[in-house]
C-alpha cells in the first residue's frame, strides 16, 4: 500500500473577501476530487482572503499509479489562471516506512 499527499500553497488573484475566496477554492477542490478521486480540502489560511492551502491525499496499491495521479493533480492546480502556485509539498509513504 502506498499513500501520497500534496499540499499546495496558493496566492489568489483579485479576491477581496472570504466569500470570493470560497468561489475560487471550492471549484478547484471539487475538480480534483471529481477527476482524480482524491481526498482534497482547504487546510490552512482559512481566515486570509488572498491565501489558501489545499491538501490532498491518495491511497494506491501501485506506486507508479500514485505518482502519475499526483503529477496530474499538480499540473491541474498549476494551470489554473486564477491562482498563483507558491509552493508544492509532496510526501510519499510506501511499504518500507
Amino acid at each position: 500500500m502506498y499513500v501520497g499527499t500534496l499540499s499546495f500553497d496558493l496566492l489568489l488573484g483579485d479576491v477581496r473577501s472570504l466569500k470570493e475566496k470560497r468561489s475560487v477554492v471550492r471549484p478547484i477542490v471539487a475538480e480534483l476530487h471529481r477527476k482524480y478521486a482524491v481526498s482534497a480540502a482547504e487546510v490552512d489560511h482559512m481566515d486570509l482572503h488572498r491565501r489558501a492551502v489545499i491538501g490532498l491525499a491518495l491511497v494506491s496499491g501501485d506506486a507508479g499509479h500514485l505518482s502519475d495521479v499526483l503529477d496530474r493533480c499538480e499540473r491541474l492546480v498549476a494551470g489554473r489562471p486564477e491562482v498563483e502556485l507558491l509552493s508544492v509539498r509532496r510526501r510519499f509513504h510506501g511499504e518500507d516506512d
